[in-house]
């Protein structure tokens, strides 16, 4: 017997099999056993901020609530967030805005993330650091220093935080917005006096070179929101500078509304043609008023107040919905990451959260669900063997229990691949 959802054809690349063969203590197959299955996991990373639990997971330590906006919210009721969170999401970002991951010279918050991060690793969560060099949010003490110190200092904060956090966060944005780093004129900052020095290709090695001395077996990231041409020029650019990237990060914050499959899907096509992961990093699609068309600097946006509307709500729940099934359905997409679990804190005021700001899901909350943990997933199933002892089945590729007369074994399928596993049992 076979176990095949009705998965959309165009997922079907995400989808592993396995043939679980039932024997005796010699070897004999066992007909008419019955065999129970059940996903724990899925192998495709759906992401989401952890930004709102780091408090709650410092919260039996001694380092008191967080002060910076950039490092734990504000919540009524964090455990219940918190348990909504891990029953959708099995990825989550980390911030590491230098500034306030380090407001004075040697003054780190390192071990806050430590503990936050163990905490999710705790709970079977995987883990990425965001990011290792930036222009916005870098301290306002390196503009002290001289440009040759400022190098060094970002050399030694990405060997430091990638060396610390090891075996725990071992995915980076290595550098996130190169595209405008050396023009980049809202503030004065050091980072982008020094890009502008260098030139983007010295930075994006420094990032990556440094990041990759400190774990080799690391996941490293470019990360832009400026998915022009622009983009592409420098992502070529650095690929013939042979600097070994693993992966392309796109935002698509839709505040100004969904961009539509077709656009989503020609945007994928123009970044896959680089045969690396593509990694939607920050993804939005808002549950109230779009802002108006036209503003190229989402930041230049400003309202008193941005609420969740019943309508705006229902619109979100199916735009979501469309959007991750799109996402899937390119086979370069390696994860998908939502910017924003809860509308309390989030960027800009908007309405993004799939969770209101009082803690009560929002329809695309449910929507998101019923598609990641029903339609998608392999929900706790019975079968019997047939007269070889097997019973085969097909899911999304991902982390499964097996479990025949008091045995458990744990498989894991593959996509694209077939799995055998034999288990043997007392006749």
């Amino acid at each position: 017997m076979t176990v095949v959802t009705q998965f959309d054809t165009s997922v079907r690349h995400r989808l592993g099999q396995a043939v679980v063969t039932v024997c005796d203590a010699s070897g004999q197959p066992l007909p008419d056993r019955t065999v129970h299955l059940e996903q724990k996991r899925h192998a495709f990373a759906f992401g989401n901020i952890g930004f709102d639990f780091l408090d709650l997971a410092s919260r039996d330590d001694d380092l008191g609530p967080s002060t910076s906006p950039a490092f734990g919210r504000p919540s009524a009721d964090l455990e219940g967030l918190a348990d909504l969170w891990l029953d959708l999401f099995n990825t989550a970002t980390l911030p590491f805005y230098w500034s306030g991951f380090e407001p004075r010279p040697g003054h780190t918050d390192t071990r806050r993330l430590l503990r936050s991060a163990r905490w999710f690793a705790d709970r079977g969560v995987r883990l990425k650091g965001h990011p290792l060099v930036w222009h916005t949010l870098s301290p306002d003490w390196l503009l002290e220093l001289s440009l040759d110190e400022v190098e060094l200092a970002q050399r030694l904060r990405v060997r430091r935080e990638v060396s610390d956090f090891a075996g725990l966060i071992d995915t980076w944005d290595a550098i996130n917005e190169a595209v405008i780093m050396p023009v980049f004129d809202r503030q004065a900052n050091a980072i982008t006096a020094l890009s502008r020095d260098v030139g983007r290709i010295p930075m994006i090695r420094l990032a990556v070179e440094e990041a990759r001395a400190a774990n080799p077996a690391a996941t490293l990231l470019i990360n832009d929101f400026d998915l022009s041409s622009a983009y592409e020029v420098l992502i070529e650019a650095v690929l013939e500078a042979a600097i070994p990237i693993d992966g392309i990060g796109l935002q698509t914050h839709m505040h100004q509304g969904y961009r539509g499959e077709d656009a989503i899907a020609e945007i994928l096509e123009r970044f896959a043609r680089y045969e690396l992961p593509l990694h939607l990093t920050e993804t939005t699609l808002l549950s109230g008023d779009l802002m108006p068309p036209g503003i190229e600097d989402l930041n230049d946006y400003h309202v008193d107040s941005w609420p969740s509307t019943e309508a705006g709500e229902e619109r979100q729940a199916e735009e979501m919905v469309r959007h991750y099934r799109s996402l899937l359905a390119h086979p370069a997409v390696a994860s998908v990451t939502y910017w924003g679990f809860t509308d309390a804190g989030a960027w800009l005021g908007a309405p993004v959260g799939l969770v209101r700001a009082d803690g009560t899901p929002k329809p695309s909350y449910e929507a998101m669900r019923s598609l990641l943990k029903d339609e998608w997933w392999l929900g706790p199933t019975t079968l019997r063997t047939d007269r070889l002892g097997r019973v085969a089945v097909e899911a999304f590729a991902g982390d499964f229990e097996v479990r025949v007369r008091g045995r458990v074994v744990d498989v894991q399928l593959r996509a694209g691949e077939t799995s055998s596993i034999d288990i043997m049992i007392e006749g």
